[in-house]
């Protein structure tokens, strides 16, 4: 009987124990589901954190200064190949290349013994014809007398009246022969049509000389007035607009290295060449003391205006792919719009973009594979550090 007392005892401690146990253990299980769920939950939101790419927005810069150079073209203010105008042969010239002539000044006589026995046959032409007009108005002044006595008829008279016409007439077209081989006869001296210098010498004593230009003969003299010269470029269509009348550039050219020349645009030909997508442009560069040479190639230098509403982006933000140049923006709800874009410029550093503004959101090193539609996140830029006061 005392046994079984005892044991009644125990029984109701043991069940608080094995209460207690159970309580335990299901506190540490509900402690260790909680836990998996906070961490699943953690887990959830750095994979959704992370699918969403973190991105630099591009910073807006002013474009940079950068002088338009271009290759050029040297010309001859005025250039005059001097052709012969007789047939015949040199016999005499009096300069040679690199002497400065002025203007009527003799560069060479020509020998055309062929034209003189022209002349002297047209001279002697002309006197008879001269003959044979006195005599014929003679007679036709003398029939008109005979006229007004009834001696002769009328039909006679206008006869020997027409006949004192036609003579006339013949003298007349015979002096013009003679005043042509005249004036042809002027052609040969050889004389410079302005001051200049003589740039080319194609012909020697005794040559013989064809009369004609550049489609049927040699030019035997070249004269240009070097005291000023014409500079011709080639201006691509981009940069066209901003190159005006009177704006000045920089020439230089190689063998004057270290030498600028101040030149000024005079016209532009108001045309774009299909072949090179450019417009001629000339310019007027004042060669007084003779440094600059005709027929050289230069350089020209523009300093153009920098475009403030032109957008320069660093060449990583651009994305070069078979759609061709684009760059990756921002739109109002965060997501991705690509937008094709023309380069400009390239700065090197920097390229100066078409088809942008400075209001668009550019991506700077947009991540491999971003599409249309994407949703980004902009990293925020780092606080500017305080001043310290004092």
């Amino acid at each position: 009987m005392q046994t079984n007392t005892s044991s009644s005892a125990k029984s109701p401690r043991g069940l608080l124990v094995a209460g207690i146990f159970v309580v335990g253990a299901g506190a540490i299980v509900a402690g260790g589901l909680v836990t998996r769920h906070s961490q699943a939950e953690q887990l959830r939101e750095g994979a959704s954190a992370r699918s969403v790419p973190t991105v630099a927005l591009v910073s807006m810069k002013d474009v940079p200064s950068a002088p338009l150079d271009l290759p050029a073209r040297i010309e001859a203010w005025s250039r005059a190949p001097i052709y012969a105008r007789v047939s015949g042969y040199l016999g005499a010239w009096k300069e040679d290349i690199g002497a400065h002539v002025k203007a009527g000044q003799v560069l060479a006589t020509i020998e055309t013994p062929d034209l003189d026995q022209d002349l002297s046959q047209a001279q002697a032409q002309l006197a008879v014809a001269r003959s044979d007009l006195a005599l014929s108005e003679s007679t036709a002044k003398r029939w008109q007398l005979l006229v007004a006595q009834n001696a002769v008829s009328k039909q006679e008279a206008d006869e020997k009246q027409s006949d004192y016409i036609a003579k006339k007439s013949t003298v007349a077209a015979l002096q013009a022969s003679v005043d042509r081989q005249q004036v042809l006869k002027r052609y040969t001296r050889l004389v410079a049509p302005f001051d200049g210098v003589v740039t080319a010498r194609n012909t020697d004593v005794g040559a013989l000389v064809t009369a004609g230009s550049s489609a049927s003969g040699a030019e035997l003299f070249v004269v240009s007035d070097l005291r000023k010269l014409r500079v011709y470029v080639q201006v691509p269509q981009r940069q066209v607009a901003l190159i005006k009348p009177g704006s000045v550039a920089v020439l230089t050219v190689p063998e004057r290295a270290d030498q600028q020349f101040k030149a000024t645009v005079q016209s532009l030909s108001q045309a774009i060449n299909t072949g090179t997508g450019s417009m001629l442009v000339q310019l007027a560069v004042d060669n007084t003391g003779g440094e600059l040479l005709p027929g050289a190639y230069a350089n020209v230098r523009f300093d153009v205006p920098a475009d403030a509403g032109a957008v320069v982006v660093p060449p990583g933000a651009v994305i070069l792919g078979k759609a061709g140049p684009q760059v990756a923006t921002i739109d109002g709800s965060g997501r991705v719009q690509l937008k094709k874009v023309a380069i400009a410029r390239d700065l090197g550093s920097a390229m100066q973009l078409d088809g942008v503004t400075r209001n668009d959101r550019i991506i700077d090193s947009p991540p491999d594979g971003i599409a249309n539609g994407d949703t980004v996140r902009v990293a925020q830029a780092a606080p500017a550090p305080a001043r310290k006061a004092g």
